[in-house]
């Protein structure tokens, strides 16, 4: 990586700076807290069931029909091309949420805001692309960073302008459409990565040897040479198992064509769901995801619901405001929590999603808007302390390639779980529910979810107590003495 200290333009100051500004101007949108009374006013005059049955469905269908090929072309591309592309679906969106108008339009809108969420993977893929890896911890921090305060200013802003200075919804979305012009300007000073993780990962060290560099290539270890550019690691995470780490042997060595990476990603992805432990967070990410996106998709119009944002005062900036911040301070809480994830973890699963189906069991049966806001409160906060946790259990025995792979992965299935959520419940063609009673079902499927892992943990803990059990009463058969006890799947910690 020395190749990016030669200049301000190349360090990793200089891009972090970018994208830092990328992701607080992208993200400051003040509108969205507002989106479904914005909706339902006088600017776009769409009914209830329309947002709820019409336009909102369209993201999710989106979101899923684009994510898996623009995670491929976001590797094969490099990252900066497909950030850009973000930047412009962003100006879409809002300049046709200010000037379209009608159903068909609203459903083109949303559309091209699934393109911005699908290429969001580039934002946080490009860090590993252009800094050396004792920098991605302290860059992914900034970058999140920047992003959570962005959302906490904009929530706290569009509340403050429309409870104090009365301004009308539309100028919040224009207030939103000049923050993402800005976002999209911004990417545009972003250097251009060389490599990527999967598709331009040999090739672009290749490039980077240069007769100048060619001493220091030569004194650095033989993973850092370019011949093993496709067995250099890229983080300082332990892989999952030493047949991960080091099993890669000749076909680590294969060629970077879109047929060779596609055979690895699976072999990878076999590989790493072959652990246990790591399957079963996953599946705990994809189907509590799938529910948290229904949740947010379409709070604000249970909302309206509840206190009609036509006939009296909303708070649901103040809201998304309390919400993220309580879950960055339960995010940032776990990392001074002192818990044997390996025993308790799926516990902890089961009880939280307990939390969260009663939170939406409450926003269902409760006629207060302000109960419905504090169950939200606790809904929202619970989630983003689980997903650190996941997030934390999963990445903590993989590389960076293969946390990126998996990531993508858990997502699309969230994804296709979510669309099966809302072609059942909320889609004209389904049950077609009005949106208090598909909070009663959400409430019912995390329940589920609570049960599944609830069943999981009693499962773990029981054969624990019994292994200790066994080893207490015959702790004669080693003639050798005793020796220190084999890790099973559930004590060994993450060693596989």
């Amino acid at each position: 990586m020395d190749c990016f200290q030669t200049s301000p333009s190349s360090s990793w100051i200089y891009p972090t700076v970018i994208l830092c500004l990328y992701g607080f101007f992208s993200t400051m949108r003040p509108s969205e807290p507002f989106l479904a009374p914005y909706l339902t006013g006088p600017s776009k005059n769409l009914t209830s069931e329309e947002i709820t049955n019409e336009v909102f469905p369209v993201w999710t269908y989106s979101y899923l029909l684009l994510l898996l090929p623009v995670f491929i072309l976001t590797d094969y591309l490099r990252y900066k091309p497909v950030i850009i592309l973000q930047g412009v679906s962003f100006i879409v969106t809002w300049l046709m949420l200010l000037f379209a108008h009608g159903v068909k339009a609203m459903q083109v809108m949303e559309f091209f805001f699934g393109m911005v969420t699908a290429t969001e993977v580039a934002y946080y893929a490009y860090i590993y692309s252009v800094v050396s890896p004792e920098h991605y911890q302290r860059v992914s921090g900034y970058c999140r960073s920047v992003t959570l305060a962005a959302y906490t200013v904009a929530s706290v802003l569009a509340q403050l302008l429309v409870s104090l200075a009365r301004l009308p919804y539309f100028y919040l979305n224009a207030i939103s459409l000049a923050s993402v012009s800005l976002a999209c300007l911004c990417s545009l000073f972003l250097p251009m990565p060389r490599k990527s993780l999967f598709f331009h990962a040999k090739r672009s060290l290749e490039v980077e040897k240069s007769p100048s560099r060619e001493a220091a290539v030569e004194e650095a270890p033989e993973w850092e040479a370019p011949g093993w550019a496709e067995e250099k690691p890229t983080s300082r995470v332990p892989t999952v198992s030493g047949q991960l780490a080091g099993g890669r042997g000749r076909s680590a060595r294969a060629d970077s064509s879109a047929w060779g990476v596609c055979v690895r990603w699976v072999r990878d992805l076999r590989q790493c769901y072959s652990c246990r432990r790591l399957l079963y967070w996953s599946l705990w990410w994809a189907s509590s995801t799938a529910g948290y996106n229904q949740v947010v998709n379409y709070i604000q119009v249970l909302w309206d619901s509840k206190a009609a944002s036509q006939d009296s005062l909303v708070y649901n900036g103040a809201v998304e405001a309390l919400a993220t911040f309580g879950g960055a301070v339960a995010a940032l809480a776990v990392g001074h929590v002192n818990v044997n994830w390996d025993l308790l973890g799926e516990l902890a699963l089961a009880i939280f999603s307990v939390v969260n189906a009663a939170s939406l069991f409450l926003m269902h049966h409760t006629t207060s808007i302000w109960a419905c806001y504090a169950a939200y409160l606790i809904f929202k906060s619970s989630y983003m302390l689980l997903i650190t946790i996941a997030a934390f259990q999963i990445a903590v025995n993989l590389s960076v390639e293969r946390y990126a792979l998996v990531f993508g992965i858990n997502t699309f299935l969230a994804l296709v779980i979510q669309t099966i959520i809302t072609v059942i419940v909320v889609d004209p063609r389904g049950l077609n529910l009005p949106v208090n009673i598909q909070f009663l079902v959400y409430g019912t499927y995390f329940a589920v979810i609570a049960g599944i892992f609830l069943m999981r943990s009693i499962y773990i803990i029981s054969s624990v107590k019994c292994q200790k059990k066994v080893q207490i009463l015959a702790p004669q058969q080693n003639p050798y003495g005793p020796q220190p006890e084999e890790p099973t799947s559930v004590t060994k910690g993450r060693r596989l």
